[in-house]
């Protein structure tokens, strides 16, 4: 396993392993990156992570869009299988029109929605073009 730290203001941390390349990164190498179309136009940026704690994995990403400075921005889930990360442009790719994106169900920074509701994943998987 290879393992490499850039310090600095935007530190990043991750560890490659040679023999299966698998990339593990920090959250915090992630946050902030930004999440475009498959035709490179800009969607948001990653602000948050949603973890099951049960299984220790990612169900969603929440991306934050459409505001000036953090203010009057919107808040989207989006499901965690629904991305894919571009290491050479580094930002995350999803595979959908910025029109659907922005239908997709969104949130307010002070009202989350609660996100283990069965129905509430459904319809955000949904959306994405995702089976439960």
């Amino acid at each position: 396993m290879n393992i490499r730290t850039h310090g600095g203001a935007s530190s990043a941390t991750y560890a490659q392993d040679a023999l299966t390349d698998e990339l593990l990164l920090s959250t915090h190498t992630l946050i902030g990156t930004e999440v475009v179309t498959r035709a490179d136009e800009k969607l948001g940026s990653i602000k948050d992570f949603m973890m099951n704690t049960t299984s220790g994995s990612i169900n969603y990403a929440v991306i934050s869009a459409g505001g000036f400075l953090g203010i009057g921005d919107k808040l989207y889930a989006v499901p965690w299988d629904a991305l894919s990360l571009d290491t050479r442009a580094k930002n995350f790719i999803l595979d959908v029109d910025v029109e659907q994106f922005k239908a997709a169900p969104g949130f307010d920074k002070d009202d989350w929605p609660d996100m283990a509701d069965a129905t509430w994943a459904k319809n955000v998987r949904s959306h994405y073009g995702l089976g439960d």
